[in-house]
């Protein structure tokens, strides 16, 4: 008879005693369960004692979380939390320094626990943590435990950021500023600046006006790569809390400071491989840069405005000077204005008469009309190619330079998602960004003039505008797609796309569906699917097999934390557990909890999960309800929560979860799979009736015999 499901198997372990075996009741009070084991060893005082995980994170046991208990446990007896904060509190202050560094070294390994944190600052321990801080000249080992311990008990968001003092905070700057200090010192003091900033406007100030951007600059130049990363963190959280204008401002002095060239020389083509830390950070960046173009992207022209009004001009005059420079002056008003329509009218523009009226469109607004004139004053030979070119063609066969360049100005705007928030998780930047300082405006300036080129080998009238625009658009998107490392590499490879390349693309993808809808062929792909299904969810258990690293996201930041969940290679237990920056594929032994397949009920996504619904706020990134899953285990319908973190590694772990559960596979990923096993397998398949068309239907069975006299008798040639 199974034992019941409120009852485990357990070991507890204790220093110079015999383990005890114990059946726990988890109906039974937490402050029995500890009299009867410290009965057992004749232990008085079981109110001083408590329960304690010998693995992992070694987390004190309570009423709150006494349900995670599995069978085959093995728990420690020690001192409990309020005994222990009270013990920790007093040698933190003692005079002698052995103690005190010991101290606070325990400190900072216990204070992960919620229990004992919560014990050790109701003694008014942060007060004491504080007073090493400001008074303490030390800048050592003790420091650096006093910073991990401070770190630590702040993560359980008990007391608020804007409690801390004036003086703390900025003995903290000092050691970011400090040229000769412990580099661990130093990413523990630019972690808690990092935690500070998005707290309070106040702290933002304060951070900002102390840590300079040439402070955080220099840190970003050391070889520390742990140093460079917190620097970087640093630096994010600051243009994130900034407002519009201060943003604008420290993004001026960051590139008078050739920071993207800096951040792609030494960071992007460093020997060091590049961390999905810094990669989530060097994407931010990237966003925060090109969502600087919004605002003019999302201001439409103003016809009064003199200024918008001379740039505009500025076109006509770069195209046509030559043209009109000497006879302007002795023309008359009402020729003059109509000869600037017809110039406007060979420029692109549709209303000639009133150009200011093309650029009323917002987005892209006056973004537009910034690109245009950047291309004309930097790329003058190639604006006045464009134009001069279009100009002597034929009427319908001209290509609109004004027109062209609002709609390009658009599609990029798109393509790079500006005016879009930034993304929690993505990870997505384009290393040729960082290569160029006009990165948006160089971009255009060779897309325009690929839109030229496409609008050539198309042969396109004015009534293929747009058809051409989708064409450039293909264009744009399918180079990107490759990743180039330079806008030099950029411009080879979406040129060598041209027109003709692209057809063909499209006639393959066409052929290729084509082929795969006659009726025959349906039917092969339906007897094909089982089959190649079992194969996708092979797949899917070998890759929860090999496991993945997660990282811990809070609702306030974006967290260091890692921990690492992977299948059995018996695919009958799930093992996760904490593990440290660097390891990517640690040994199933040391991941020390388990949940039992057998104790696995249904696996919940995006806004399902309890973890999205806790931290479910309006500015809520969608990105995260799209990564979110959790998997609810066992009788009590406890639950493990995961962000993935890529739509990829989301894919695949909701798949596999839900083949050890029996379900069907749902991603969009599985369908995606499936497509390219079965194109592959009928390729193969059909290989032989290469240019035979294949028939809707069979051929018509031909009538039976009228006699079956033509069979051979074997029972002659016996004889």
């Amino acid at each position: 008879m199974p034992p019941p499901k409120d009852v485990v198997k357990i070991a507890i372990q204790m220093v110079g005693a015999i383990p005890q075996l114990i059946e726990l009741h988890q109906t039974k009070p937490l402050a029995s369960v500890l009299k009867d084991v410290c009965d057992a060893w004749s232990l008085p005082n079981a109110e001083h004692y408590a329960l304690q995980y010998v693995d992992g994170r070694q987390t004190y046991i309570t009423e709150s979380n006494r349900g995670d208990i599995k069978n085959g446990s093995i728990l420690r007896l020690t001192t409990s939390p309020d005994q222990e904060a009270e013990r920790l509190y007093s040698g933190i202050q003692s005079n002698n320094s052995d103690v005190k560094i010991d101290s606070l070294k325990k400190l900072a390994s216990l204070s992960h626990d919620v229990t004992f944190a919560q014990e050790f600052i109701n003694r008014n321990g942060l007060k004491q943590i504080f007073y090493i801080v400001e008074e303490g000249s030390d800048t050592g080992e003790m420091l650096a435990h006093t910073l991990k311990a401070f770190m630590e008990l702040m993560e359980h968001d008990f007391v608020s950021w804007e409690t801390l003092s004036a003086a703390f905070i900025k003995k903290i700057v000092s050691y970011v500023n400090m040229s000769v200090v412990d580099a661990s010192i130093q990413q523990l003091s630019l972690s808690i600046l990092e935690n500070m900033v998005p707290t309070s406007r106040l702290l933002f100030e304060l951070v900002k006006k102390e840590v300079t951007l040439d402070r955080l600059l220099a840190h970003l130049q050391v070889t520390n790569v742990q140093l460079q990363l917190k620097a970087m963190a640093l630096l994010i959280a600051l243009l994130l809390a900034a407002t519009d204008a201060e943003r604008r401002d420290m993004m001026e002095y960051l590139r008078g400071k050739n920071i993207r060239q800096f951040i792609h020389k030494n960071i992007i083509h460093s020997f060091e491989p590049l961390g999905d830390e810094m990669a989530h950070y060097l994407y931010v960046l990237q966003s925060v840069s090109l969502n600087l173009c919004e605002r003019r992207m999302r201001t439409s022209m103003d016809p009064y405005s003199q200024e918008q009004r001379d740039l505009l001009q500025s076109l006509r005059q770069t195209a046509f000077e030559s043209e009109s420079e000497a006879p302007a002056s002795s023309f008359s008003t009402e020729r003059r204005r109509s000869l600037c329509a017809k110039e406007f009218r060979k420029l692109g523009f549709m209303n000639n008469s009133n150009p200011a009226e093309d650029l009323r469109r917002v987005p892209p607004g006056l973004l537009a009309l910034d690109n245009m004139v950047y291309f004309s004053r930097h790329t003058s030979n190639a604006y006045s190619r464009f134009v001069l070119e279009n100009s002597s063609r034929e009427d319908k066969h001209e290509c609109p330079f004004a027109r062209s360049s609002i709609q390009l100005t658009l599609i990029l705007c798109e393509i790079l998602h500006i005016g879009e928030p930034c993304s929690e998780t993505a990870q997505a930047f384009y290393p040729m960004f960082f290569g160029q300082d006009h990165f948006f405006e160089e971009l255009f300036c060779i897309c325009i003039q690929l839109v030229n080129k496409t609008w050539k080998e198309m042969r396109a009238t004015q009534e293929d505008f747009d058809k051409v625009l989708q064409v450039v658009r293909e264009q744009i998107t399918r180079t990107l797609s490759l990743k180039p490392t330079s806008l030099e590499l950029f411009k080879t490879r979406v040129n060598a796309l041209n027109y003709s390349e692209i057809l063909k693309l499209r006639q393959t993808e066409r052929l290729h569906q084509e082929e795969t809808l006659a009726v025959p062929v349906l039917e092969l792909r339906e007897r094909l699917k089982p089959e190649l299904l079992g194969l996708v969810r092979q797949q899917r258990l070998l890759h929860l097999c090999e496991g993945t690293l997660f990282r811990k996201i809070s609702s306030r930041r974006r967290q260091d934390k890692l921990w690492y969940c992977r299948l059995s290679p018996n695919h009958k237990v799930l093992h996760y557990g904490d593990v440290e920056e660097g390891v990517h594929s640690p040994p199933i032994e040391s991941l020390l909890e388990k949940i039992p397949i057998a104790d696995m009920k249904m696996v919940l996504v995006g806004k399902e999960c309890p973890h999205t619904k806790e931290k479910s706020s309006g500015k809520q990134n969608k990105d995260v309800l799209e990564l979110a899953f959790s998997i609810v285990y066992d009788m009590e319908e406890y639950c493990l929560n995961f962000v993935a973190p890529t739509r990829y590694e989301f894919c695949l772990w909701t798949d596999g979860l839900n083949v050890l559960l029996g379900k069907e596979m749902t991603s969009e990923r599985t369908q995606t799979d499936l497509d390219v096993l079965l194109s592959m397998e009928l390729k193969l398949r059909l290989l032989d009736l290469e240019n035979i068309s294949i028939p809707d239907a069979p051929p018509p069975i031909p009538k039976p015999p009228s006699n079956l006299n033509f069979c051979y008798d074997f029972s002659h040639a016996e004889q």
